[in-house]
């Protein structure tokens, strides 16, 4: 059984502490993606269960054995760095088998598996060529192939796909994907990149400053935030979130624009609360451009004025004014829109989100 457990799991460097007791448990073949913010602690908590990183406190098992004082040959994983960290001496064949060259293993049994794991991601064309002749997606995928010859119980990825372009990482999140299904193998994924983190992943794990702040499918993270931290951090573009002041029933913004408070809040929250309002923007746009979500009375309507478009082929992001600041809707079918022009938009306040505004918590019905 490849479960990874971490327990108060803890890293100091001197007197700072920079992990601080998180817990984890990763189910068998459980696909687990790490995302947060540059210096969350991600690659950190990645790197101690590696080995590469000794561990300041608390358990670390793997299959059930604890392995915190384990060198990392001894703990059977395979990890993939952002760098491809390839010998250029060597052609990708020598590359891929290299490590169960040193482990001792004779070459007749060295072969079959770098073939085979050479066929699972379509490398075999490529066996004879040095990683200078090898574009960044096909050293990725040697890289991933060296991991796989070893036929590790878990993959660790740590940001694989930064050092490549737009397209490649599309393709290569594709690549990961269909290796996953066909490996089978538990995966622990670490990216500042949440369009990877909720493509790939069964479960995010969301660190902030060396705490994990939410564990959930990418759905939940998605559609129920915890925290005003998540919710503005899963979604591309992120959610607006904008203070307000509950009164009279309403949402009050800083320049005196309102809301009604969405009713699945109504028990929640009482007259003179100080609230996050958190909407969405696919649940911000122009009347008739967007996805209704069924919820008649709880769309509301209100003029705004566009301040600026960015057209993206079948919908376009536009922006407006309202409460004293700028927000962000989404448009599909869009129309050609000028600044400044007057526009209807509508806010699907059943989707809406409120956090009370000192803790950041989610006020969730």
């Amino acid at each position: 059984m490849a479960t990874v457990s971490l327990h108060k799991l803890v890293k100091r460097y001197g007197a700072l502490e920079v992990v601080h007791g998180i817990d984890l448990d990763v189910a068998d073949r459980e696909f687990i993606a790490l995302v947060g913010p540059s210096g969350c602690g991600k690659s950190t908590t990645l790197r101690m269960i590696a080995g590469l990183e000794p561990i300041s406190g608390g358990e670390l098992r793997i299959g059930g054995r604890v392995v915190n004082d384990l060198p990392p040959r001894a703990r059977n994983l395979a990890m993939v760095f952002q760098s491809y960290a390839l010998y250029p001496h060597m052609t990708v064949r020598e590359n891929m088998g290299f490590s169960l060259k040193i482990a001792g293993m004779k070459p007749d049994e060295i072969a079959p598996r770098v073939d085979e794991a050479a066929r699972t991601l379509d490398l075999t064309a490529l066996l004879d060529r040095r990683p200078s002749q090898l574009s960044g997606g096909q050293r990725q995928r040697v890289a991933m192939g060296r991991a796989i010859v070893r036929d590790p119980e878990v993959f660790l990825f740590d940001e694989p796909l930064s050092n490549l372009d737009a397209k490649l990482r599309t393709q290569m999140r594709t690549e990961i994907k269909k290796l996953h299904a066909k490996v089978q193998s538990t995966v622990i994924y670490v990216t500042h990149d949440q369009v990877e983190a909720m493509t790939l992943a069964d479960r995010i794990v969301i660190m902030r400053d060396g705490y994990i702040e939410q564990i959930g499918t990418p759905e939940d993270v998605f559609q129920r935030p915890n925290s005003k931290f998540v919710a503005g951090f899963i979604g591309s573009p992120p959610m607006n979130l904008r203070d307000a002041d509950v009164a009279d029933g309403r949402l009050v913004f800083a320049n005196g624009d309102s809301l009604p408070l969405p009713k699945q809040f109504e028990s929640q929250v009482t007259a003179g609360a100080k609230v996050t309002f958190g909407l969405r923007p696919d649940d911000l746009y122009p009347t008739g451009h967007g996805i209704h979500s069924g919820h008649e009375t709880a769309v509301h309507s209100a003029d705004l004025k566009v301040t600026i478009t960015e057209p993206l082929g079948n919908e376009t992001l536009v922006f407006s004014e309202f409460g004293g600041s700028e927000w962000v809707g989404r448009m599909l079918n869009p129309r050609q829109l000028k600044s400044g022009q007057p526009l209807n938009f509508c806010f699907d306040l059943s989707q809406a989100h409120l956090f009370d505004r000192d803790t950041g918590k989610s006020l969730r019905a």
